[in-house]
């Protein structure tokens, strides 16, 4: 019996619209919903709804509406027993017609704080319980790419919501509004994408035995168990530790403002890093080295692509062969790392930590 990752965490690839579908977990203070999309030339209005059920007719916790109908704005409300209660609106428009767009709607104690292409552009103050929302409606003039919910730490709140029945390696029962698509496909590739054309259907399963349950909070992953939305700084043993052929996935996004982060692959014995990479996201590179005998080696800098961009997803793996690590991010072979560490395979304990959020982590 395999796992498949609940959609939401892998991101959901171009859903059609209007689109509805659940939020995993639901919602709490810290995580946030990554939203890339288009809107087309002839645009009037689209929306973004957070539902406090998985029906049109639930109450709507956040009702974003961005209007281009001659006075440009961008309406904020909520809908609570079928009736609309008073509108917010922002008489500035941060989408252009024909242009594509990033959005994040992250969950604050105050209430949802929009950006829109990594700009701040309106906190809409929380009317409902954030614990309530439980699913998002997507509609109007608008194309999405791809939909991510992430970060958070652990909480209380993921465990409680998938809980019990994710039956046959399948989703949880109940009306799913929408419903998905059947058939969850094979593997991911070598840490790639899935293929072309996705039509609304979610990447292929991630394999290994959950057992069909679902993680409690902050298990360290074993054999082969995800860990979703960990705190960072994260440090946890790797389970079974390194050898050659093991792939380490990890997918998270780089938040607006950061600066750095750092993964490292340590030796909890000497307290050696085997292997420290570290994104310098205003630099853009991707520092890596060894720290072993507590001195720092040479450095390594040369990379032919730099994926870790402020308001950017990745989706990371990480390679233990013979000779090097291998990492690819987003499918593509980033850079190589030969061992400097003769026994590699004494490496144990991973560290996240830095400016980053993980939604993901797969051994």
């Amino acid at each position: 019996m395999s796992f498949v990752a609940p959609p939401g965490y892998q991101p959901i690839y171009g859903p059609r619209i209007p689109y509805l579908g659940p939020i995993y977990g639901g919602l709490r203070e810290g995580v946030s919903i990554y939203i890339q999309g288009s809107v087309p030339e002839d645009i009037t209005r689209f929306f973004v709804n957070l539902l406090c059920g998985e029906s049109e007719s639930s109450d709507i916790a956040l009702h974003f509406n961005p209007r281009f109908d001659g006075w440009d704005k961008v309406v904020f409300n909520t809908c609570q027993n079928g009736s609309w209660e008073s509108e917010e609106k922002i008489r500035s428009m941060p989408f252009s017609k024909g242009q594509a767009f990033e959005m994040v709607i992250k969950v604050t104690s105050q209430g949802y704080q929009i950006r829109v292409n990594g700009d701040d552009f309106h906190t809409f103050e929380h009317r409902m319980p954030v614990e309530r929302v439980c699913a998002m409606q997507i509609a109007g003039d608008v194309s999405i790419q791809t939909i991510n919910v992430i970060g958070g730490g652990m909480g209380g709140g993921m465990g409680g919501g998938m809980g019990g029945g994710m039956g046959q390696g399948g989703y949880p029962g109940g009306g799913m509004g929408g419903g998905y698509p059947g058939g969850m496909g094979g593997g991911m590739g070598q840490g790639g994408y899935p293929g072309g054309g996705m039509g609304g259907e979610y990447p292929g399963g991630m394999g290994g035995g959950m057992g069909g349950g679902f993680p409690g909070s902050n298990l360290p992953g074993m054999g082969g168990q995800p860990v979703y939305n960990p705190p960072v700084p994260y440090s946890n043993m790797i389970p079974g530790g390194m050898f050659p052929k093991r792939t380490i996935i990890i997918r998270g996004m780089v938040p607006y403002g950061a600066d750095r982060m750092g993964i490292n692959f340590m030796v909890s014995r000497s307290r050696d890093i085997a292997f420290h990479m570290n994104p310098r996201v205003r630099e853009g590179m991707v520092v890596r080295n060894s720290m072993i005998g507590g001195n720092w080696g040479q450095e390594e800098r040369e990379l032919s692509l730099n994926p870790f961009m402020e308001g950017q997803y990745f989706d990371m793996s990480i390679r233990c062969g013979n000779q090097r690590f291998k990492v690819f991010v987003n499918g593509q072979h980033l850079f190589d790392f030969f061992h400097r560490l003769q026994s590699f395979n004494e490496i144990d304990v991973l560290e996240i930590e830095g400016d980053v959020q993980i939604s993901y982590i797969h051994f």
